[in-house]
């Protein structure tokens, strides 16, 4: 991979990250400011109770999500910097830039991502 390459996946990679970290912010504020008891009188239906737990439980999924990609982000990031971007953690192979177009932050060659996926350890 040559430098004009490495340079645009680290573009796009920061770009996802500023992504990843306005949506964090906004599921965060949304969640922090959803009414949690009766206040507003949101809470005295318990079809109300429902849909603000199953809110709350849902935002809090996105979050964990969200956060493990922006972690997946982070790490492809300081191998750019390390030098070792772009290389498969299963097989040591060089991960074909048509998958790292798709998934910059990818971990793994397709090989080794299906065996992964086959042997369900993703």
């Amino acid at each position: 991979m040559n430098k004009e390459q490495l340079k645009g996946f680290k573009a796009k990679l920061l770009e996802e990250r500023q992504r990843l970290l306005g949506d964090l912010n906004h599921l965060h504020d949304s969640t922090i400011n959803q009414p949690t008891d009766d206040a507003g009188g949101r809470g005295s239906d318990e079809v109300d109770k429902a849909d603000a737990d199953y809110s709350r439980s849902f935002n809090f999924n996105m979050v964990s999500n969200k956060q493990e990609m922006l972690s997946e982000i982070d790490r492809a990031l300081d191998l750019i910097e390390e030098g070792s971007y772009g290389i498969c953690d299963g097989c040591s192979a060089k991960i074909p830039l048509k998958r790292l177009k798709a998934k910059p932050f990818a971990r793994y060659c397709i090989k080794c991502a299906e065996r992964l996926e086959e042997e369900g350890l993703r």
